[in-house]
């Protein structure tokens, strides 16, 4: 990162593919995958004469991002042509929005390395993404599969002063999209991915730097080293009497570097101009108000309460918001058992893991919170031990079986009859005589020893508290 003197300045555009079924002005499909060129369309391939149309669930999808993200969403917005050299879109230009983007403000909340941060936005804007291009044995070919499909650019003020920082709003702006409904997240496919723009100025300075733009960031390990090393390459340039120099630079993750791509052009080169083919793109309050009346209580709000209002830890209403569906599967279970910390317990720890191991989406467990809380009810009445819980817990899992029926067709009921308990006690101590001696003359240690010893004679089904009760009663003598 940039020495003492120096102070990095970052800024963050992030494309974030709506959650559609087909694009943004075809009806071919946003599949991810399948052949080259497969999903496309006349209007995709950019053949003269064809009239694109305006998919109504990527605005209502861009809508709710917006109201989510605390943004002024505009009553009438315009469709842009932004001319720029797209070998990968046939029509040789993009439809985005530029003078009159469908949002405008709002802020990204996020914990920093220094507390609290609130990055405000600049805009959020639709557009369509561009194909692919597949570089093999010397040739260039097209794959045209992305093109076209619903993208909102969510772009920021150039208010991140880290690169720490810079990953921490994109992992929060990240959770807010996919809680919501409006993005999978998913960065490997390149459906959330970020370009961001880096300069560096002397600490106090009102003035930024040159900028540079990062394109097509696509891990947050990437984000924060391409950050740094660009950061880092400013104030060598600088310090070394040297100009930065205005342009998109690549990260090259292999060699810890990043090198030109082109030089950085301005909004004029583009040449933007009002789309001709689509009409303004107007939003009724009726709309707007909609969004805002189904926008669900949002990841940050929700951890909070956990912690405020249930008192749980902020590790366990980190892990238990991670994911919207899990989140909303554990309050059903705590509304259902009546306590939270107990239900927190077993989803972070063996519902966690069996979804993990078998591959399971929560919205496909066999079980709900009914079962779940009888279950933890049988635990806590001594009904089953905490291995016998687990074992019942794992079937419960498989099968969405009743739970009583579970414990009887397993034999996993616990032993809690002092009679049965007393008859194991005393043979352990008849088998033991030394060891009995040995704790009457002080070394209590050994209670642990018998109890073990009682449980084996029990098959494990013994209530070890229980056993440990009666076990001291019988060996004061």
């Amino acid at each position: 990162m940039p020495r003492a003197d120096w102070q990095v300045v970052i800024g963050l555009e992030v494309h974030a593919q709506l959650l559609t079924t087909s694009k943004l002005l075809s009806g071919a499909s946003t599949s991810f995958g399948g052949a080259p060129n497969a999903h496309t369309s006349v209007i995709c391939l950019g053949l003269p004469g064809v009239l694109p149309v305006v998919n109504r669930h990527a605005i209502e999808l861009a809508v709710r991002a917006g109201v989510a993200l605390g943004c002024e969403v505009a009553r009438v917005s315009e469709w842009s042509r932004k001319h720029y050299f797209y070998p990968d879109l046939p029509k040789g230009y993009q439809v985005t929005q530029y003078e009159r983007p469908l949002c405008l403000g709002g802020c990204v909340v996020f914990d920093g390395p220094a507390g609290e941060r609130a990055v405000r936005l600049t805009r959020i804007h639709v557009e369509e993404d561009a194909g692919k291009l597949v570089h093999e044995g010397g040739a260039s070919l097209v794959d045209l599969n992305r093109a076209g499909t619903p993208l909102i650019e969510i772009v920021s003020e150039p208010e991140l002063r880290s690169a720490d920082e810079a990953v921490e709003y994109l992992k929060a702006l990240r959770d807010v999209l996919v809680w919501v409904g409006v993005n999978d997240g998913n960065l490997e496919e390149g459906s959330f991915r970020c370009d961001a723009n880096v300069s560096v100025m002397r600490p106090g300075a009102t003035r930024f730097g040159t900028r540079c733009e990062l394109k097509n960031l696509n891990s947050f390990r990437f984000i924060r080293q391409a950050i740094e090393v660009e950061a880092q390459r400013h104030v060598e340039l600088l310090e070394a009497g040297g100009v930065v120099e205005q342009e998109t630079r690549l990260f090259d993750p292999q060699r810890g570097e990043t090198r030109p791509m082109r030089s950085k052009e301005d909004a004029h080169d583009y040449r933007y101009f009002p789309e001709p083919d689509l009409p303004l793109l107007v939003i009724g309050d009726d709309e707007v108000h909609a969004a805002r009346r189904a926008l669900p209580e949002l990841p940050r709000a929700r951890r909070a309460r956990y912690v405020e209002a249930l008192g749980l830890p902020a590790h366990d209403a980190q892990v238990l918001t991670a994911d919207r569906a899990f989140s909303d599967f554990f309050e059903r279970c705590v509304a259902e058992v009546g306590e939270a910390k107990p239900v927190a317990n077993w989803f972070m720890g063996e519902l966690s893991r069996l979804l993990n191991e078998t591959k399971t989406p929560v919205t496909q467990v066999k079980f709900g919170p009914a079962q779940l809380a009888a279950l933890l009810r049988a635990a806590k009445a001594g009904v089953v031990s905490g291995p016998g819980a687990k074992e019942a817990f794992a079937e419960l899992f498989a099968t969405g079986k009743d739970v009583q029926r579970i414990i009887d067709e397993r034999g996993l009921a616990q032993v809690n009859d002092d009679g049965p308990l007393l008859a194991a006690i005393a043979e352990a101590l008849a088998e033991s005589p030394k060891n009995v001696e040995s704790y009457r003359g002080g070394n209590t240690k050994l209670v642990g020893y018998f109890v073990g010893q009682v449980m084996k004679k029990l098959g494990g089904k013994g209530n070890p508290r229980r056993i440990n009760e009666l076990l001291v009663e019988q060996l004061k003598g």
